[in-house]
């Protein structure tokens, strides 16, 4: 029987795990359910798939969690918890979906224990990168995509010499403003960007795929992944999320993995790797979707793509800098603080007001991410105290 560790199991990328989990239930013993504040999902989960513990990232969630519900099983509290929990010998596997850089600690820690990662948090590999896949060659443990792209391009390399790879393109539908105005992007609403098209996800994922920014981190994720140089990366916008990555090779052949855009189907792959077990999902049926369509992405709607592959080509410690920028403009357009417009242009600020570092350490990384969050915090207030 496996253990799998969810961290981030009250995330959409965390149930779809659980989804999957349940048509194996006979295989596989939960090890750790981890949330931020969700206590209430937590507790459900608890009680139907009877972990061996749990961690409450925030402290008084995590305080709350102790005080409201009957559990046997191991409680964890904070950013320490996860770590400890990533660890525990006991995992078979670590799923790592938590949002934003949280995920670099207990990833590492997974690693450094000798034990696989299936990793939905592309930030993980955007702020640190050459630190989590230095650690993981070093610990010739596997760290395996979850995003759909990314599982796509693994399943097409699947008996290729990687010397005959000559370029990966990844898709992106487009999101729901790919066809929408120009003039109409100065009132773009919380509520409408959170309408994605194709894919079930999170909030903040979702308004990434609307900035395209979600494809600017999975390009440097996939550089990170597969060792690709970033001239050998390229985007392509399909809008109908049936084929999510071509890969083209030196003969002139072009390999491209195909499916329904359902999130079960790479969870599937990352945890039954290098196998396929069966699972329970609808079928593609290409007579039904008749077209499949390509188009380049237009870099003038979409900004944050630009700013995302301009810092991968600056490499170092910019990739971080983005990253914390746009994971600060995203959650106060959320909030209703920003415009939609806003969250490029501050992210925009904060690369130009952080000199990249060439090779940070992971103390760097960690200080670094903690000061473009403050940097866009303060700018954000003066916005909104501006406005006001």
């Amino acid at each position: 029987m496996r253990t799998v560790t969810i961290l981030g199991s009250t995330g959409s990328i965390g149930q779809q795990t659980l989804e999957v989990l349940q048509q194996w239930d006979e295989s596989v013993q939960i090890g750790y359910l981890a949330t931020r504040t969700n206590i209430e999902l937590l507790a459900q989960q608890v009680q139907r798939f009877h972990p061996l513990g749990v961690v409450i990232v925030d402290e008084h969630a995590c305080a709350e969690f102790r005080r409201r519900f009957s559990f046997s099983g191991r409680i964890l509290c904070g950013v320490a918890g996860l770590q400890e929990a990533a660890a525990d010998t006991r995992n078979g596997i670590v799923i790592i979906s938590l949002v934003g850089a949280v995920g670099i600690l207990p990833t590492l820690a997974a690693v450094r224990a000798g034990i696989p990662v299936a990793l939905a948090s592309k930030e993980v590999l955007v702020s640190a990168g050459h630190i989590v896949m230095r650690e993981a060659r070093r610990a010739g443990v596997p760290l395996l995509p979850i995003d759909s792209e990314h599982s796509a391009a693994l399943q097409c390399l699947r008996g290729e010499e990687r010397e005959s790879l000559e370029e990966l393109v990844l898709t992106a539908s487009g999101g729901p403003f790919r066809t929408l105005p120009r003039e109409r992007f100065e009132s773009i609403t919380v509520e409408e960007a959170l309408r994605h098209p194709n894919w079930r996800m999170g909030h903040k994922i979702t308004v990434d795929s609307a900035t395209l920014m979600n494809k600017g981190l999975e390009v440097i994720e996939a550089h990170w992944l597969f060792d690709l140089p970033p001239e050998r990366i390229r985007v392509l916008i399909h809008p109908q999320s049936i084929v999510h990555a071509l890969l083209y090779f030196r003969d002139g052949s072009v390999k491209a993995q195909l499916a329904l855009p359902d999130m079960r189907i790479p969870i599937a792959y990352a945890l039954s790797y290098p196998r396929r077990l069966p699972l329970a999902v609808q079928r593609l049926d290409l007579a039904t979707i008749g077209r499949l369509e390509f188009e380049p992405p237009d870099a003038e709607r979409f900004p944050c793509l630009r700013l995302a592959l301009e810092a991968l080509r600056v490499g170092g410690s910019a990739p971080t800098v983005l990253n914390a920028a746009n994971e600060v403009a995203v959650a106060a357009f959320l909030e209703g603080a920003i415009r939609f417009l806003d969250i490029p242009e501050l992210i925009h600020r904060a690369l130009e007001s952080f000199p990249s570092l060439p090779e940070p350490t992971l103390e760097e990384v960690l200080e670094i991410d903690r000061q473009v969050r403050l940097f866009v915090q303060r700018a954000v207030q003066e916005r909104v105290s501006s406005s006001g």
